[in-house]
């Protein structure tokens, strides 16, 4: 598995984790984030990459830090 691959696959797990604490079904996370479910799907299984903007609505969406999503550090 490649790094990108990894990186990918952490990225999604940090949505996962965090649409969950959230009480978020992936319906109601693409509806906040305006994206498509199956945009929300393929993130937390780690199959797309993200453009930036959608990094960002999905970061905001999540009550988040872009960092957070990226490499699973807060950052004041």
């Amino acid at each position: 598995m490649t790094d990108a691959e990894l990186c990918l696959q952490g990225i999604g797990r940090r949505i996962m984790e965090r649409r969950k604490k959230l009480g978020l079904t992936q319906e109601a996370l693409a509806e906040k984030a305006e994206v498509t479910a199956q945009f929300v799907s393929y993130a937390e299984a780690g199959k797309r990459a993200m453009r930036p903007e959608n990094l960002m609505k999905m970061a905001s969406a999540l009550e988040v830090s872009a960092d957070y999503l990226l490499t699973g550090e807060i950052i004041d």
